[in-house]
């Protein structure tokens, strides 16, 4: 098995490759990638990238993600100067604008800009991080494997080889290490990272232009928004990573991107290094169907709910709208790309297209007796679970759509081990103290965001969708609960939660953690609903365990067999959350019948969309007066570029991206797709797929001449 693994992996580094698609890993650029790149006119080598030796673009491109989840990078950022300065998109802040808003300092309304270093404001659990190298270690992890394995021991295995390689390679240094799986399981990578954990908001337009356009223009093309906001890292003083202090620094970078003024023209050619979150390039017809017709269907179907509720509550007061911006717009994202994904999935026959590679792979594996043996049973295989698990992926995702779309149960069942240790008078004074502090903690966080007449409304709702679309063998107890004890009435067992459960606030909380009592915990309606989410999450996960062995294990063949068909071809892997490099072209495109679109839209576009009347198409007026003075230097002449796309191949993670051009200058920020080649997750469009970027000039005027931010400008090195 190992030497087989070893010489499919091979064939992937020396082949020819295609331009457009391709999410590459920066190790393998040199024998895989750069002459094709050279051809499309990068001017650079793949030493300025990617280098053991000498610093390179590589150290200036940086995953952002949460303490707890180091390598679960939710977007991507570069930095642009010589004290730690970032450029990322304003959706990937948004979360970390919303918490530093109130109704007294809205931040989302208005904007943030910090004129000085002191007035950055630190943000709690995010990370930073920059890789420092990568390995491939696929021969010593295969060396423990062979297909006899069930998947726990197959696991086991790979955890305990992992472990050993990171232990080894991170001895001695402050670096964070991770193997992580490539090719379905068929190749293993080291990834070693630098995590900081003092990141700070720096700059952030107001709302009307980091959103423009809201989830009218989301995911389609022309846009016009202004997607960009400012982070900087901070070391301790001897420039290594520490959590945030005062006495902390900004951060001496091995290398930032230079920031070009030239800007784009058709055919340019652009580049794009960042975190791509996942994709399913090698996903059989099967996962596809499971993805439409449940994973898709059921995320629009609930989201379709919840976000009307959200957004009439938000519309009745600022601390609601405050308080629910950041959830709302984290629902709303992918409430859209499921319902725009299927709706391209189907247009390009995408099953059908995946059909068609069984059928060829089929037709190779019976070519050949030992072929035969070996892959024959793997698409009946998986065409079996899948059948086999539908019911309960269904229940699954209603379970994490509808019934996990409140909050307060999940809040509920999540601090009740700390209310345990509290009610626990033998347990020693000081770590029951340790439990009281971390609950006021907890609750102090929660409650800061939480508003109880909408979660009221979410659980009458959304409760009743899981009822009404799963049947009573995959209820939670809480559902048969309802339909006993509250006859059905939906409304009135979230009034109960809305009017007397223990957390139904933070007062009733700490009043009960006064006089705590726990038969009044295990009666109270949101304790038992959360208790009954996390039982049927379990349950759900038991009954599926045996099919989810088959289908990994049968993916893994299949996408090896794959490897062998291609014969020489190189793949990229999946998209996983790992650093990659895109590469393509600005281009334009023709949609559909007697449609073109341009490669750029300008601040005549923004005006032209400007709708007083709706909260998506607001322009502030600071704006529409530069607009009238037409005063653009040194970013435009007579008009400024707003965004810009190209062909290069991106998912989500990649937002806030740097997209960069031949001469390894900043030229833009990714941070959209197209909603046309939504399917590109799965299978990708090269005629299609295009990638949606701020022009950094736009974000440049914006930080000079809208915000007066002259002291970030000055950090950067511009170049004309």
């Amino acid at each position: 098995m190992k030497k087989l693994l070893i010489s499919t992996i091979a064939l992937l580094v020396f082949c020819t490759v295609k331009a457009d698609e391709g999410m590459w890993l920066l190790s393998l650029l040199k024998e895989q990638n750069i002459d094709k790149m050279h051809e499309l006119g990068f001017k650079l080598s793949a030493e300025d990238i990617y280098s053991l030796n000498q610093p390179g673009i590589k150290d200036a491109i940086v995953g952002l993600g949460t303490i707890g989840r180091p390598f679960r990078h939710f977007c991507t950022a570069e930095i642009v100067s010589p004290k730690g300065l970032l450029i990322t998109n304003h959706h990937c802040a948004f979360s970390a604008i919303q918490q530093h808003s109130s109704v007294e300092h809205d931040y989302l309304s208005d904007g943030f800009w910090a004129y000085n270093m002191a007035d950055e404001l630190p943000n709690s659990g995010m990370t930073a991080s920059i890789l420092e190298r990568m390995e491939d270690v696929t021969e010593r992890v295969a060396s423990g494997l062979n297909e006899e394995m069930d998947a726990a021991a197959r696991a086991a295995v790979i955890d305990s080889i992992g472990g050993v390689i990171v232990k080894e390679a991170v001895e001695g240094t402050l670096l964070t290490g991770k193997v992580i799986s490539l090719f379905e399981g068929n190749q293993y990578f080291l990834f070693l990272y630098t995590i900081y954990k003092d990141v700070r908001l720096v700059a952030a337009p107001p709302q009307s232009m980091g959103k423009f356009g809201g989830d009218t223009d989301n995911w389609s093309w022309p846009r016009h928004t202004c997607d960009f906001a400012m982070l900087r890292i901070y070391t301790d003083p001897n420039g290594e990573p520490a959590e945030y202090t005062s006495e902390n620094i900004p951060l001496t970078p091995k290398h930032h991107l230079p920031v070009s003024l030239k800007g784009v023209q058709e055919n340019d050619f652009a580049m794009i290094l960042g975190f791509p979150g996942t994709t399913d390039r090698f996903a059989t017809s099967y996962s596809l169907a499971n993805t439409m017709d449940v994973t898709n269907a059921i995320r629009y179907k609930a989201r379709t709910v919840k976000l009307a509720i959200m957004k009439e509550e938000m519309n009745k007061s600022p601390k609601t709208r405050i308080q629910y911006a950041s959830k709302y717009a984290g629902c709303a994202n992918y409430w859209k790309y499921s319902f725009e994904q299927n709706k391209a999935l189907k247009r390009l026959n995408t099953l059908g297209h995946k059909q068609e590679i069984e059928a060829e792979f089929t037709r190779w594996l019976q070519a050949n007796a030992g072929r035969t043996a070996q892959y024959a049973e793997v698409l009946p295989s998986l065409q079996k679970a899948y059948e086999e698990s539908h019911p309960y992926a269904v229940a699954q995702a209603y379970l994490m759509e509808a019934f996990a779309g409140p909050e307060l149960h999940q809040f509920a069942y999540r601090i009740s081990g700390l209310i345990d240790d509290w009610f626990d008078k033998e347990l020693p004074e000081a770590e029951r103290a340790e439990a009281m502090t971390e609950l006021k903690e907890l609750a102090k966080e929660f409650y800061k965001d939480y508003n109880v007449e909408l979660d009221a409304r979410l659980f009458a709702d959304l409760f009743r969708m899981y009822n009404d679309e799963i049947g009573s063998d995959l209820h939670p107890h809480v559902i048969g609960l309802i339909n006993d004890k509250y006859k059905g009435d939906y409304t009135k067992f979230a009034e109960e939660i809305r009017l007397h459960s223990l957390f139904r606030s933070e007062e009733a909380l700490l009043a009960f953690l006064e006089k705590p009592n726990r038969k009044k915990l295990e009666k109270d309606p949101a304790y038992i609903a959360g208790r009954s989410f996390y039982e049927m999450a379990i349950k759900l996960a038991t009954f599926t365990n045996d099919n989810r062995a088959v289908i990994d294990r049968n993916n893994r063949l299949f996408v090896r067999g794959l490897l062998e068909m291609e014969n020489g071809k190189a793949l990229a892997p999946n998209a996983n959350s790992t650093i990659r490099l895109t590469y393509g072209k600005v281009r334009s495109y023709t949609p559909r019948d007697a449609v073109f679109y341009d490669y750029h839209t300008t601040l005549t576009g923004v005006m032209e969309k400007e709708n007083p009347q709706s909260a998506e198409f607001t322009v502030p007026a600071r704006l529409k007066e530069l607009y009238k003075e037409k005063d653009f230097t040194p970013y435009g002449t007579e008009n400024i570029v707003t965004c810009f796309i190209t062909d290069n191949d991106i998912t989500g993670g990649n937002s806030g991206s740097p997209v960069i051009n031949a001469n390894g200058e900043l030229i833009g920020t990714a941070f959209d797709g197209n909603s046309e080649a939504m399917s590109g997750d799965i299978d990708f469009e090269e005629n299609l797929q295009r990638c949606i970027n701020v022009d950094v000039r736009y974000v440049l005027f914006v930080i000079d001449k809208y915000a007066g931010a002259r002291n970030l400008i000055e950090e950067m090195t511009l170049v004309k």
